[in-house]
């Protein structure tokens, strides 16, 4: 079978300390509806300990529905310190979040919760349209590469990545969690239930590719990833780059 792949700010101490149309709540705006060209990737950097997250939670839920863009859920480590430990997050997260502020394009920094599109802009995670609004601009952009992936009859998978790149990108796959709910105990969020969305679990370089076409061979060990139940392919550049093409697999 073939398939195309095609705010809460911190305290400025906490910052510190962590480095690495808008509405608050909108995240009824039909962005699940939107006709899609090409697929988009949608990383939410988010924290159970942070008050303002579950709106975006709510908006990476939303987007989800539409499998033209790879919502990822990142949550981060940085709201550790202050009274809850998330059960879920990984400090990878909090280093790619310090990579796209290092790089410096718009409403970048370390901060939750802040949606990032395909590594090259980002808006406050739970304004819905804003978020839109970047997922729209990506659309209208030619795809630099497109990504194709072939079930082989043994359960492995079998990825494509054509096109052009001026730097060499990692192929990674990214084992996720479809919806995973959070008991909180204490902190900002203390007592709530909280569910995410395409929770990152784990992330493995498949290989590398700079151009052309190129094959990549997922064994189907790799797919069996214990907690999650959902995968992605995503190419990107190195150092928290621009994301060149990514699907879901499976």
């Amino acid at each position: 079978m073939m398939r195309l792949l095609g705010f809460s700010l911190l305290a400025t101490a906490t910052m510190v300390a962590g480095v690495a149309g808008l509405q608050v709540m909108d995240s009824k705006a039909d962005v699940g509806d939107m006709d899609m060209e090409r697929t988009v990737v949608a990383e939410l950097f988010t924290s159970q300990g942070c008050s303002s997250c579950p709106p975006a939670d709510a908006v990476a839920a939303d987007l989800a529905k539409n499998d033209d863009i790879v919502v990822i859920s990142r949550p981060v480590t940085y709201w550790d310190r202050l009274g809850w430990k998330d059960t879920l997050a990984k400090e990878s997260n909090t280093e790619l979040q310090r990579a796209y502020a290092a790089r410096g394009f718009a409403r970048a920094g370390v901060y939750t919760p802040q949606m990032v599109i395909n590594g090259r802009s980002a808006a406050i995670g739970s304004r819905g349209y804003a978020v839109r609004d970047l997922i729209m601009a990506e659309q209208k952009r030619k795809a630099p590469a497109s990504l194709t992936s072939i079930a082989e009859d043994n359960g492995d998978i079998r990825v494509t990545v054509s096109g052009k790149s001026d730097a060499t990108a990692h192929v990674t796959l990214l084992a996720l969690d479809s919806s995973e709910t959070v008991s909180v105990g204490r902190g900002e969020n203390g007592g709530r239930r909280l569910t995410y969305t395409n929770v990152l679990v784990d992330e493995e370089t498949i290989g590398k590719w700079r151009g052309g076409s190129k094959s990549f061979l997922i064994d189907a060990d790799a797919l069996r990833v214990s907690g999650a139940d959902r995968y992605a392919v995503m190419v990107q550049q190195p150092h928290g780059g621009e994301i060149l093409a990514a699907s879901y697999i499976g």
